[in-house]
């Protein structure tokens, strides 16, 4: 496979690939993730993900309310892969990279494998519209969500680079902005498996104006 491989579409994509169990970590395609890779199981999927050429790694979240084991959490249905495309050694043994997500899959089973980490069957046939770059960019109500920004970082007394904002495409900016909220694994997954762009970002919305309003009257202290 090329170093700079190109998906266009689901069969470009390994049917098995590693996963990643991370809770509220989310991956969405195009967006940049950071992981610290330092457990050894982690450590060799990287270096496995190398060695077979493609780079790829699957963020799925463990759904911990239905399972039974705390070492092998039960997994959620619908993650994403991500690419490799930066990698650094720290010097002490670790892993400092950025995931560059490619598109969604859902679980189809888990294998039963010899390496330590785990690998699931997968199929990316379900969301098409991954693989096509800003699509569905025109739908989303941006003067709806950023109020919804404005408020949180009001109530939170957070600054942000608002040129930055400002100049950002559609999915970029919802992307970007699913991936950073500050919610539970459970918003999360919602944000994740929204069937486009537009739904993520009314998803995004309501549950931000829904944490608002819950902290108004709970009078719980902004976020540090």
């Amino acid at each position: 496979m090329p170093i700079n491989a190109e998906y266009r579409g689901p069969a470009d994509l390994p049917k098995v690939i590693p996963v990643f169990p991370l809770p509220g970590a989310l991956l969405l395609p195009r967006g940049q993730m950071p992981l610290n890779i330092f457990e050894p199981r982690y450590l060799q999927m990287v270096d496995d993900a190398f060695r077979d050429g493609h780079r790829l790694i699957g963020m799925i979240q463990p759904d911990v309310t239905h399972s039974h084991s705390n070492e092998r959490p039960t997994l959620f249905k619908v993650g994403c892969v991500g690419r490799i495309t930066q990698l650094a050694e720290s010097g002490d043994g670790r892993y400092i990279l950025e995931l560059t997500g490619v598109a969604r899959f859902r679980v189809l089973e888990e294998k039963t494998v010899l390496t330590p980490y785990r690998q699931c069957n997968v199929d990316f046939s379900a969301f098409p519209d991954d693989f096509v770059a800003r699509k569905g960019e025109e739908e989303v109500d941006r003067k709806a969500l950023l109020a919804a920004l404005t408020q949180f970082l009001k109530a939170n007394q957070l600054k942000v680079d608002w040129e930055g904002i400002e100049s950002a495409p559609n999915e970029a900016l919802v992307n970007a902005l699913a991936m950073m909220s500050p919610y539970g694994p459970a918003e999360k997954q919602a944000l994740l498996e929204a069937p486009n762009l537009k739904t993520r970002a009314e998803i995004l919305i309501a549950v931000t104006e829904m944490d608002l309003a819950k902290k108004q009257t709970s009078g719980d202290p902004p976020l540090q």
